[in-house]
């Protein structure tokens, strides 16, 4: 199916704009029954998207929803921007941000953490501390 530009009036400001053939194929792939009633600016104003970018929620009038509940890890009761689902633990979020952050010092790879636990020898553990100093970045 072939389309072209077509010129259509806003049911709001009356002016025209262009229904254009990428437009109008994009509307036909999802099989919209109706062409627009109204032009790009109109319809901005109308669903509130004329607000700066990057305000957020709270600045198109949309409260953030906030749940009381008790945190997993410590029991302290706290809120959460979510509302929390059955067998899944919440946390608080101080302990989130601990169970988050990464582990301070070097990386230790899975197979020097075997023989470290292993009980390899120490003069072994040594060269290890060595190889893994070695390859921290320095700070």
């Amino acid at each position: 199916m072939e389309f072209l530009d077509r010129l259509l009036t806003c049911a709001d400001c009356g002016g025209e704009f262009i229904f254009t053939a990428g437009e109008q194929l994009f509307f036909f792939d999802k099989q919209f029954k109706n062409d627009p009633k109204r032009c790009k600016p109109c319809k901005s104003k109308r669903s509130g998207a004329g607000l700066k970018a990057g305000t957020g929620p709270a600045a198109a009038g949309l409260s953030r929803t906030e749940t009381r509940t008790e945190c997993s890890a410590c029991g302290i009761e706290t809120t959460v921007p979510f509302k929390p689902t059955q067998g899944r633990p919440v946390l608080c979020r101080q302990c989130f941000q601990s169970k988050r952050a990464p582990t301070t010092g070097s990386l230790v790879t899975a197979a020097a953490t075997a023989e470290m636990v292993s009980g390899a020898g120490a003069e072994h553990t040594a060269v290890s501390a060595e190889l893994l100093a070695a390859q921290s970045p320095q700070a």
